[in-house]
């Protein structure tokens, strides 16, 4: 029986819509009289509740009026391309069921360049695409004829796309789409967050004001709440690594009991491990594929067909697959590994039932003892629905940089009028002139330092004073670099064979990177697309491999891909180390190890940080426990170093990791410690922040690091270009040569400036540790040990461990935690 909302629909849907015993719903009439009114909305609502549908039905209802419309009509804005591909494939069965004059098409990376071509000349009506196909778009200097009758922008996922560099490109790319388009409107898909009006003011115009979009909101207790638990094992977890070996053969059991399975991990080293672990277990031939970001497309399109078609029984995947792709009849996600953020395990888990009345069903599984703490945090978060993503910051320079160049590639530009429309994107509201003025003058010439090369010169100003692409190559070179997302230089894979001493590559496996490629020797095995391969050498910028049955193969090892601690989490994990009461919740070996800490030193409370000192093999060590994310603690490490080097305790190294820190040293600190009651306190003082991190940032390789992505970004260094691509070791030289001359005579170069503040935000995590610091303040607790302490076992098995999987490595852990249990006695051993 139909709702009243249905009246709203056209017979033809109203009568789709009955075929299949739905009706209406509210949030979905809601976007349509948005639509009929002409107003920008942000939808937030569960997943499984109809998002894309209620995104799309007035585009639908639109064109299915008696006015047949030609051009493009609805442009559609997915962060992955699968989720593209998977929308255009789910919209063509209501197109085609209803018998709609309409013509769907995606475009993303992988499109054919000619039909990427004929799309600018004869656009669909409806094209679903991501952020860096719309830079390429309004770059193009049909661009304005292409967009000048579209109607209706849709950006779906917008809470994933906005917090980063993609977000802020596709935020220029909007605001130039408003000028482009000016009676279009933009709806936005949400899953829920904690600050709706972030998101409200990305999709409409902010340079007349803090405008915001209408916003439509289901509320979250329409959802069945989530089956989320813990995975049971009867094996013995470990006290470090990422491997999760020990679970595999109950995620296998798991994979028999449900119909499909998605088996998320966060990096593709460990999709890879994961998948042959699997395989290895794999005597009932169950139908298990591996997806992620590296592999053939065709080998991805091949796994999302057989998903879609019921022909698999799990997928080892990682973030590939995690926003809003519905393929196949998914029934349980399997999460190896801490998620992270609770954000991020409520939007993997909605890939399971993907359906607003039934609950989704998940498993984690930690990897060690500390991330069963964090995965028990994040169940908790889960069930209380908090949200801990961010979805609002300052746009970087770089990109503005990328952006205004690629305008000027379309047509030529008014400086005035650019300046407008940029501070009507949100993440740029609030650029400066005289900053904006500097992205221009870099564009430019480079700026002051550079303006005597002429090959960074890529924009002039034309006898009317608006901008202009300085030449064609310039502007074929932007379209083969533009993007922000920087990766390793990458070598193609090939299965192929080595005789008579002439390498020759037959099919295409996928991509790995340069400098791992590079490592290896003519017989080498790794793992690869689900495979075992044997190195057979390289040509150009192809491996050759063939296959083989080798053992203790390597494992592919990428840049990228490793999420620190939130905030969230690891407040409540925290909380839960303090409050004796909650370890009844978790397993038994796990109460038994914080109660044994309890026992020989101390627990932190939730706002507290402990600090343990302890000698061990001739060396002294102090290891803390702040539980504020990787990067925090990296950062922290390398002050605190600097700090206790200035004390003469000459310290030797550290190691840190999302929960803690640990750093040796010649000199017992705690001789120092109780002779200067302040001594921690100055230690830790916040004013570690000012200089030594000045000093540190003036000498360490980090700020290189930061400044050659923005590089990349910004266009100052173009790894591809017509002909070649410019491999990773000329990158980094001619990055780095420019970095010392630009610190040296022009220190205030716009480049420099967004280096710095990616410095801070991505790789330093600046806020968090001073946030951090001043927390601890009075609420330092030390103590002092004759050995190591049950906290402490964990982090010191990090101690020179490279991140390579295998049962090598777990072995090797697991040897030296049986080390450090043999040093504090057979009590601690029963834990």
């Amino acid at each position: 029986m139909g709702s009243p909302a249905d009246s709203l629909l056209p017979p033809r849907f109203a009568d789709w819509f009955a075929s299949r015993g739905w009706s209406l719903r509210w949030h979905q009439a809601q976007l349509l009289a948005r639509a009929g009114a002409r107003r920008s909305a942000l939808l937030i609502a569960p997943t499984g509740a109809g998002k894309t549908l209620a995104g799309f039905l007035p585009t639908l209802v639109d064109l299915s009026g008696p006015d047949r419309i030609e051009g493009l009509h609805t442009l559609y804005i997915s962060p992955l391309k699968a989720l593209a591909v998977d929308i255009a494939r789910n919209l063509e069965e209501p197109v085609a069921e209803m018998q709609l004059p309409v013509r769907i098409e995606a475009r993303t990376g992988d499109t054919p360049a000619a039909r990427r071509q004929r799309q600018m000349r004869q656009p669909p009506q409806i094209l679903l695409t991501t952020p860096e196909q719309v830079a390429l778009m309004i770059a193009n200097p049909e661009a304005r004829k292409v967009f000048s009758g579209l109607r209706q922008i849709i950006v779906d996922e917008l809470h994933a796309l906005a917090p980063g560099k993609r977000g802020d490109l596709l935020a220029l790319g909007l605001a130039r789409l408003r000028r482009l388009a000016p009676r279009a409107i933009t709806f936005g898909l949400s899953a829920t967050v904690a600050e709706p009006d972030d998101l409200r003011r990305w999709l409409v115009d902010q340079a007349e004001g803090a405008a915001l979009a209408d916003l439509v909101e289901v509320p979250r207790s329409l959802a069945a709440p989530a089956d989320l638990r813990l995975l049971d094992t009867e094996e013995r977890l470990p006290w470090a690594g990422h491997s999760a070996r020990h679970a595999m053969a109950e995620i296998y059991r798991e994979i028999g009991r449900h119909r499909l399975t998605l088996v998320f991990v966060n990096t593709r080293m460990q999709a890879e491990f994961v998948f042959q672990a699997l395989w290895g277990l794999n005597e009932e031939n169950r139908r298990i594929a591996l997806h992620h970001g590296s592999l053939d497309v065709g080998q991805r399109r091949k796994v999302e067909a057989a998903m879609a078609a019921g022909g698999l029984d799990a997928v080892v995947c990682t973030s590939t697959l995690d926003l809003g792709i519905d393929w196949g009849d998914v029934d349980l996600v399997i999460n190896v590994g801490a998620p992270k953020g609770a954000s991020r395990l409520l939007q993997r888990i909605g890939r399971a039932n993907h359906r607003l009345d039934q609950p989704s069903k998940a498993y984690l599984v930690p990897s060690n003892r500390f991330e069963v703490l964090e995965c028990h945090a994040a169940i908790e978060a889960a069930r209380a629905g908090e949200q801990d993503a961010v979805t609002s910051r300052e746009g970087a320079l770089d990109v503005l940089a990328q952006h205004c160049l690629g305008m000027t590639v379309a047509e030529p530009v008014d400086p005035e009028a650019l300046y407008r429309e940029v501070t009507g994107a949100a993440p740029y509201v609030a650029l400066g002139r005289e900053t904006f003025d500097r992205v221009i003058r870099f564009a430019t010439d480079g700026g002051y330092a550079l303006r005597a090369y002429d090959r960074f010169a890529k924009i002039r100003r034309d006898g009317e004073g608006r901008l202009r692409v300085a030449n064609a190559r310039i502007a074929q070179a932007y379209r083969m670099n533009v993007g922000t997302i920087v990766e390793s230089t990458m070598l193609k894979v090939h299965l192929g064979s080595a005789k008579g001493g002439a390498l020759r590559y037959g099919r295409l496996l996928g991509e790995i990177e340069e400098f791992f490629a590079e490592g290896l020797t003519a017989g080498d095995t790794f793992v690869f697309a689900g495979e075992v391969l044997r190195f057979e050498g390289i040509v150009e910028d192809r491996v050759v491999t063939s296959r083989t049955q080798g053992k203790d193969p390597m494992i592919p090892s990428y840049n990228g891909g490793k999420f620190p601690l939130s905030t969230h989490l690891a407040a409540r994990v925290r909380s839960m180390l303090a409050d004796p009461a909650a370890w009844a919740a978790l397993p038994d070996q796990v109460a038994a190890w914080l109660a044994l800490q309890q026992g020989k030193s101390a627990l932190p409370g939730p706002d507290d940080l402990l600090v343990e000192t302890f000698p061990r093999g001739g060396r002294y060590y102090l290891a803390a426990f702040p539980f504020e994310g990787r990067l925090a603690h990296q950062t922290l490490g390398m002050l605190l170093t600097r700090r206790l080097e200035r004390a003469g305790l000459q310290p030797l190294g550290f190691v840190a990791n999302d929960y803690a820190i640990a750093i040796w040293m010649l000199r017992d600190p705690s001789i120092r410690i109780a002779a200067e009651p302040d001594f921690l306190g100055r230690l830790w003082d916040p004013d570690m922040l000012g200089d030594d991190l000045e000093d540190w940032l003036n000498e360490s390789a980090l700020m290189k690091r930061s400044f050659r992505a923005c590089a990349v970004i910004a266009g100052l260094i173009e790894r591809r270009f017509p002909g070649m691509e410019k491999k990773a070791r000329a990158v980094t030289m001619s990055t780095d040569l420019i970095f010392d001359v630009l610190r040296k005579h022009e220190p205030d170069h716009v480049l420099l400036q967004a280096a710095r503040a990616d410095a801070a935000t991505g790789l330093m995590d600046l806020r968090r540790l001073s946030d951090l610091l001043m927390r601890i303040r009075g609420r330092i607790v030390h103590h002092d040990l004759v050995q190591v302490s049950p906290l402490s076992v964990p982090i010191l098995l990090e101690i020179g461990k490279e991140p390579v999987y295998g049962e090598a490595r777990d072995q090797a852990i697991a040897d030296e935690a049986a080390r450090l249990l043999d040093e504090m006695g057979e009590a601690f051993g029963t834990a």
